[in-house]
């Protein structure tokens, strides 16, 4: 199912690849890159035997963003997002005690409708695929429990760039993902599920080609 979900949104953006001789005959370079500082908002929730009423959360965190979009045409573009593996703090009761530690790396590819007849105010919105891949996934109070090796889920954008001038600009952009992992105990049992669905609410540069 999660090789499934990969492949229909690579084949979604393979299906434009007839717009990009468009783009390039129009003279303008395809390529943009932003770098931005992304604020991971956590929507917690739990559900399972192990987990539920535990009162199992992610600590919320600000990480580095790297993204390169690709235009097929002026208006249509494709977005991958990217970041180096996070550690994410996984905390636990009442007091918020930590249990332990995961890491996460979480790109996330999207085709992006921008709109381009605003001057320099370019927004857009995006739509997509977030494949997160868990690493460090045994390191639950010692051992005890562990986590799913990675995550497949929808993700939602709407930013926008602000340029300065033919190549820099400004960019604000929020982006939503559905994202859970099951939680496993030592024994092989299933704990029930931590559902993480974070908020990402970013600011940043974009340097256009």
């Amino acid at each position: 199912m999660r090789l499934k979900s990969l492949v229909v949104a690579m084949a979604a953006v393979a299906s434009l690849a007839p717009f990009a001789s468009q783009a390039q005959s129009s003279g303008e370079n395809p390529w943009m890159v932003r770098v931005r500082a992304t604020d991971l908002i956590w929507q917690n929730g739990q559900s399972g035997s192990v987990v539920q009423g535990a009162n199992v959360k992610a600590a919320n965190k600000v990480i580095p963003e790297f993204d390169v979009s690709y235009f097929f045409t002026k208006n249509i573009a494709a977005e991958l997002v990217l970041t180096y593996p996070q550690t994410i703090n996984i905390n636990y009761t009442a007091n918020q005690t930590n249990l332990g530690s995961i890491k996460a790396l979480p790109p996330s590819l999207l085709l992006q409708y921008h709109f381009t007849d605003l001057g320099a105010l370019k927004p857009y919105v995006g739509a997509g695929v977030n494949y997160t891949i868990f690493s460090n996934r045994n390191n639950l109070s010692n051992g005890a429990y562990s986590v799913d090796s990675s995550s497949v889920g929808a993700v939602g954008q709407v930013g926008a760039d602000y340029m300065l001038d033919k190549n820099w600009g400004l960019n604000i952009d929020v982006k939503y993902a559905t994202m859970s992992t099951n939680v496993t105990t030592a024994a092989g049992v299933n704990g029930g599920k931590l559902t993480l669905n974070p908020w990402m609410p970013s600011v940043g540069v974009a340097y256009k080609f």
